[in-house]
């Protein structure tokens, strides 16, 4: 037995949003853990967006929220239209104080934040270019075989969690499978110069065409999301530029580009979110559409949730196998409740031969006491209830 090698409570496979604000969670309890990132730097693709009000909570619990709010912009209200014109208004005002909006940071940011705050509980927590090649059960920990500088390292845990998103290593090497489908739905997205009158608020615009999304940005900027009938390869900005003026009657024309690209949409799980001391959070454990911002708060939801379980199974010595059941559960669950608002999202913004049926539910929901609870589900409210 190698004594040079480190062994570690918690291992984390990913550091991204959700892997960085894990190791935020266990590092504050006392919960020493490593942090395995084989990218260099955070992330510079500003995809993912909102932060929703029950992400914030926990930010704040955590005393790490200042920063975020100080760098990103509060979207305290949306505005919908038929085309251009204007169907109604939703408010998040009345919604649970003092997070009643969404925060708008592009989540390279987000990640810079994130970071920050990890080194300053400990500069050691986080190891980037660091590739993970296999890990096995070895006594009574598990052994995590890695590849940094050319050379191959090991470490040790007592657990390993992966938050290595999508084509997860450690979710593979489970042996778990990625149960879903892919919808046929497709978009392009862009982030431009500022040249509206919408300030800080949002707007969608329910086209017969199909939709098309606009929210503010920090640094005058806004973000642009279109609905398309194909996925689109290329010539993103002409994409983009066509459809915002054919629909709705604006030109993107005199603005500058900072980011552009497509995407589809899927819904995916886990078959099961952990084996023994092998866990997953966040995309590895959970694909949800994008369209409504879920996933990165749904990924932050459960890594906190997870952290308390962890912290009562190591420090507190309760039982893994209870806790972590009940844990899945849960996730379960509020996967679940975002994948059915997802996919109303998704209904909402898909071409239509009935636009006028559609646009008048809309109304409905906008001018209605419907109206709060609308304000409730796109805010994230209820995605779940906490039972540890």
């Amino acid at each position: 037995m190698n004594n040079s090698v480190s062994t570690y409570p918690v291992v984390i496979v990913g550091g991204g949003p959700v892997g960085l604000f894990l190791g935020i969670c266990l590092e504050q309890a006392g919960i020493k853990c490593r942090i395995l990132e084989k990218q260099s730097t955070p992330n510079n693709h500003p995809r993912a967006l909102g932060i929703h009000p029950p992400s914030l909570e926990i930010f704040k619990s955590l005393g790490i929220h200042k920063l975020f709010i100080e760098k990103g912009i509060k979207i305290r209200q949306g505005h919908a239209f038929a085309n251009s014109k204007k169907i109604g208004s939703l408010s998040f005002e009345k919604c649970p104080k003092p997070f009643n909006y969404v925060l708008s940071l592009p989540q390279n940011k987000t990640e810079e934040i994130l970071e920050h705050h990890l080194n300053q509980l400990n500069t050691n927590t986080l190891v980037r270019k660091a590739s993970v090649l296999d890990f096995s059960k070895e006594h009574n920990y598990l052994e995590i075989i890695y590849k940094k500088d050319g050379q191959y390292k090991t470490v040790r845990a007592n657990f390993l969690v992966g938050c290595d998103g999508k084509e997860s290593i450690v979710r593979k090497n489970m042996g778990v499978s990625f149960k879903g489908k892919s919808y046929p739905d497709t978009y392009v997205m862009g982030d431009f110069t500022e040249n509206t009158t919408f300030g800080n608020d949002a707007a969608i615009f329910l086209c017969k065409e199909g939709l098309i999304e606009s929210f503010p940005l920090p640094e005058n900027r806004r973000r642009w999301v279109v609905k398309t009938e194909q996925y689109q390869s290329s010539n993103h900005r002409r994409v983009i530029e066509r459809a915002v003026s054919l629909r709705i009657d604006h030109s993107l024309s005199p603005t500058d580009h900072f980011m552009l690209s497509s995407f589809g949409v899927e819904k995916r799980h886990a078959q099961s979110m952990f084996k023994k001391e092998i866990l997953l959070a966040g995309d590895a454990a959970h694909i949800v559409s994008p369209i409504g911002g879920q996933g990165m708060n749904l990924g932050w939801l459960g890594a906190w949730d997870l952290s308390k379980c962890l912290e009562q199974i190591i420090l507190y010595q309760q039982p893994a196998d209870t806790k972590l059941e009940a844990f899945e559960n849960r996730r379960i669950k509020a996967m679940q409740n975002a994948i059915n608002r997802s996919e109303f999202n998704m209904w909402l913004g898909r071409k239509t031969q009935y636009p006028k049926i559609r646009n008048g539910v809309v109304k409905i929901m906008l001018n209605t006491p419907f109206s709060s609870l609308m304000a409730r589900l796109f805010t994230m409210r209820g995605i779940q209830r906490w039972i540890i």
